[in-house]
């Protein structure tokens, strides 16, 4: 199950100033993605408190976001597939800048969850376009750690911007969070513009990029991703209300206890590229074994700061599976690589939304904020027997000769 050397479709490129400038840029716009997705769910409460609403309710804005990144990543890259590629990211973080914008402005609940449907569909076709474009500016046989830099904004922002944007939601009014990230999403534009090259979209089209749906193991691999990493999204979903209520710390512990999650996830994000690249699938499997433990042990730590602080590390290292999964898909994908990258974080969101739902019938079952950790290790689980079903399939197909890459 070593990694595969199978090219990418887009050429290779080289940046005007370098390629770690264009990855630098790229990231940027991770940083702003990912300081809108998890900051969001880390203000919920003063939202909630703001509006009149109660958690629960509150929590569909988590999951109109979710909604947004799962259609918006497949129609955006199917239907604009013969654009340019630094033209189309430019245009999708003019979208997500727009749509956070909207959010901040928002007068009322319902209005708040369409803004952030708005805000989250380009968030998919961002991150696949984003991988494809570090993919052609990397050797084929590092497109996992080229994967890995374009993620680590995404991971940074768990360190710096949910922190930051939590620390001013609670302070200045959550909008201001909300202000701080569109700013962040214009700063990508302009940094795209000038660092990322000119990458053709090559012979990209709709209806090749639509030939991703008849392919088995890519199905296989989204809802593995759907379901084993909805786990982590059921214990961040709730991590201010428990840090409250149960860890009982102050507004300002809890932003340093989410930056703690930033760095397990920078961590785990960095060794999990360099393993991509030697096992797609050894990796996958292990992390998951790993965010089984992880988020098992998360029911039993949370009553105590140390404990939780280093369990909440642990949890967030599980993001190392993100280069594995995003390159596996490329490899599965055959000729319609750019809509199965963009569908990877359509299943991440999906498993977003499942996670946020299935803590929440936990907690309103009676259950109790710590039973997220448990929601969360049953879906891990769920996820390892869904990968095992796809090596199944694999190894069938390559008896019959039609082998997939691993």
């Amino acid at each position: 199950m070593h990694a595969s050397s199978v090219e990418p479709l887009i050429p290779r490129v080289t940046a005007p100033f370098g390629a770690g400038y264009a990855d630098l840029a790229l990231a940027i716009g991770g940083l702003a993605i990912g300081t809108g997705e998890f900051a969001s769910m880390s203000i919920l409460p003063v939202v909630a408190d703001d509006l009149g609403t109660t958690l629960p309710q509150m929590s569909h804005m988590i999951s109109a976001y979710a909604l947004g990144v799962v259609i918006g990543a497949p129609l955006i890259t199917i239907f604009l597939a013969r654009m340019p590629r630094r033209l189309m990211l430019i245009c999708l973080m003019l979208m997500f800048a727009g749509g956070n914008l909207l959010s901040a402005i928002a007068p009322n609940y319902g209005l708040l969850v369409v803004a952030r449907f708005v805000a989250g569909i380009p968030h998919g076709a961002y991150f696949g376009v984003a991988a494809l474009v570090a993919a052609a500016l990397a050797e084929p046989d590092r497109r996992g750690q080229a994967v890995a830099r374009v993620l680590m904004g995404l991971t940074v922002a768990n360190i710096f911007g949910v922190p930051l944007a939590t620390y001013i939601g609670q302070t200045l009014g959550w909008r201001s969070a909300f202000l701080l990230v569109a700013a962040l999403g214009l700063l990508t534009m302009l940094m795209v513009r000038i660092f990322v090259p000119m990458v053709a979209a090559g012979d990209s089209s709709p209806r090749r990029e639509l030939g991703v749906f008849r392919r088995l193991q890519v199905w296989l691999t989204l809802l593995m991703v759907a379901i084993g990493f909805g786990g982590m999204f059921a214990v961040y979903t709730f991590i201010t209300p428990t840090l409250l209520e149960i860890t009982k710390v102050s507004p300002l512990v809890i932003s340093i206890l989410l930056a703690i999650i930033g760095i397990g996830m920078t961590v785990g994000n960095l060794i999990g590229g360099w393993l991509a690249d030697r096992s797609r699938l050894w990796t996958i499997f292990g992390v998951l074994l790993w965010n089984v433990a992880a988020l098992a042990a998360f029911t039993y730590t949370s009553s105590n700061v140390w404990l939780t602080a280093i369990n909440l590390f642990a949890i967030g290292a599980g993001i190392a599976v993100a280069p594995a999964v995003q390159t596996r898909l490329m490899d599965v994908a055959g000729d319609a690589q750019t809509v199965a990258a963009a569908l990877n974080h359509s299943a991440f969101n999906i498993a977003n939304a499942l996670g946020a739902w299935a803590g929440g019938i936990a907690i309103a079952m009676g259950m109790g904020l710590r039973s997220t950790g448990w929601v969360g290790a049953m879906l891990a689980c769920g996820g390892i027997v869904v990968l095992g079903i796809s090596v199944l399939v694999e190894n069938r197909s390559r008896n019959l000769g039609g082998a997939q890459p691993a």
